[in-house]
């Protein structure tokens, strides 16, 4: 079982509990900068007026795009439950796919995907249609775990499709100019009830048991959070 399997995606973000349960906010004591706000300095770099918020989850992002940039934004997300939070705060959201959006050409100054990509069975499909629906000088600004992030916790993870060690190569194949900006921060497991319960949460999507790792470690246990900010432009066509 992979993390791009699609039935899986579906039954993970059915509902918000699962993605909530997952959230390492959650269960650890972070320290240091938010990748999301980078993102949000990074599509504000752009004076967007229109964003799309692909795979915007409870709608949190959306909302905080749309108040601190001022633009108009647009989610979508396969979740209809996911859709319906994002109402909530809110923001105009759709049931869609992200690899087939129900736009047309060249509607978007901007499009966000935070940890989304990874997710995504059809990568190139996904990165063309999100080329697609931007406007020429238009930016994709997505967010991603590096292969190194909870390193302490899970290793080296070389599972996933689309990491930041890996994403800007396939970001090039759709995006003539890519940068990628990297956010280093770090997270300390204080109890062993709270990484027994983040443990826990990945036993689905893993596919396995993941307790064990708690029985193997001291506490408090800090990790290193990386991750990277990709900021794309000038679709291929």
């Amino acid at each position: 079982m992979t993390l791009d399997d699609a039935a899986l995606v579906r039954r993970e973000y059915e509902t918000e509990e699962r993605q909530e349960q997952r959230s390492l906010y959650g269960w650890a004591v972070y320290e240091g900068p938010d990748p999301r706000e980078h993102a949000l300095l990074a599509l504000a770099a752009g004076r967007p007026r229109r964003l799309l918020d692909a795979g915007c989850g409870t709608g949190a992002f959306a909302a905080r795009a749309a108040g601190v940039l001022g633009v108009e934004v647009v989610g979508v997300d396969q979740s209809e439950r996911m859709v319906e939070l994002t109402r909530e705060r809110g923001v105009e959201a759709l049931v869609a796919d992200v690899r087939r959006l129900p736009f047309p050409d060249g509607l978007f100054d901007a499009v966000s995907a935070l940890w989304l990509l990874y997710h995504v069975d059809e990568l190139d499909r996904a990165l063309a249609e999100i080329a697609r629906v931007l406007a020429p000088g238009g930016r994709f600004v997505s967010v991603h775990n590096s292969e190194r992030h909870l390193a302490e916790l899970w290793g080296r993870d070389t599972a996933s499709t689309f990491t930041a060690e890996n994403g800007a190569d396939a970001l090039r194949r759709h995006f003539w100019r890519v940068e990628a900006h990297e956010v280093r921060g770090a997270a300390t497991f204080v109890t062993r009830d709270n990484l027994l319960g983040y443990l826990r949460a990945f036993e689905i999507l893993h596919g396995r048991d993941e307790t064990g790792r708690a029985e193997a470690v001291r506490l408090p246990l800090r990790v290193t959070c990386q991750n990277v900010v990709f900021v794309a432009s000038g679709g291929r066509g």
